[in-house]
């Protein structure tokens, strides 16, 4: 990757929508320089990347976008989350440093070694996670200055069976988990949520992700700022893992397109 090639995209939407669907986990890219740090062998990396991925989100959000009435903005990360995850905190705040992945992941979603010992993280954080961050809350920001409110919403996908990896992982695993923060998520958000996605199935509350990614600069300080995350159960839409897309998706964009016409 060159600085004229940045590893994530704003793709803009209808001046007047608050929405920015924000997909970070959907790509399998990996610059070379950064493959060079994995240890895994190639056949191990995808049997990884297979399940790691949030496949098939950003097609989603693409579908998701092109339904709606007013077109939400899209910022969707264009590498893969073994380069750096823009959801973890870059410090000692993030709980998942416990199991390996931080910001920059050292264990895979099983425990294995994804880097070697005496990694220094900074390197991937200041080239990836830091620009990546500030053209976030750069959007967010546009959000504000054009409608006076932003509505972030989290587009993510989760796997039928619980992964070692997961610290939360023993409660419910519905068809679409909707992860909150008590600061960002008002109750009429959370509402249209349960409402759109309604007809996919059950949906459940923070289990067994939760949370949603609020820009650390407006993060408990800013209440035009709000978020919610979606979490997709992949067996609703693909053959796990890593398969093909069925006939699941085209529903689920349509739900995604009907909170994005509620909250616009």
């Amino acid at each position: 990757m060159t600085p004229a090639a940045p590893s994530f995209a704003l793709l803009p939407g209808a001046a007047a929508s608050p929405v920015i669907l924000h997909v970070p986990h959907s790509a399998r890219e990996i610059p070379a320089g950064v493959r060079a740090g994995i240890v895994l062998d190639d056949g191990a990396l995808e049997r990884e990347l297979d399940h790691i991925t949030d496949a098939y989100t950003a097609r989603i959000a693409e579908e998701a976008a092109r339904l709606a009435g007013a077109t939400p903005w899209r910022f969707v990360n264009r590498l893969s989350r073994l380069v750096v995850d823009p959801e973890r905190f870059p410090d000692e705040r993030e709980e998942m440093r416990a199991v390996g992945m931080g910001a920059v992941y050292t264990r895979t979603t099983r425990g294995e070694v994804l880097r070697g010992d005496g990694l220094d993280p900074e390197p991937l954080v200041e080239r990836y996670f830091r620009p990546y961050a500030a053209a976030m809350t750069e959007a967010v920001r546009e959000r504000l200055a054009a409608v006076g409110r932003a509505v972030v919403v989290d587009v993510h996908s989760y796997p039928t069976e619980r992964l070692p990896y997961e610290l939360h992982g023993e409660g419910p695993r519905p068809p679409v988990c909707l992860g909150t923060d008590a600061f960002h998520t008002p109750p009429e958000l959370l509402a249209a949520a349960r409402a759109a996605f309604a007809e996919i199935g059950e949906t459940g509350l923070d289990s067994p992700f939760a949370g949603t990614y609020v820009p650390l600069e407006f993060h408990g300080r800013e209440p035009a700022v709000s978020a919610l995350m979606v979490e997709i159960r992949r067996d609703t839409y693909m053959s796990e893992p890593g398969g093909p897309a069925g006939a699941g998706l085209p529903r689920l964009a349509s739900a995604l397109a009907a909170l994005v016409d509620a909250v616009s």
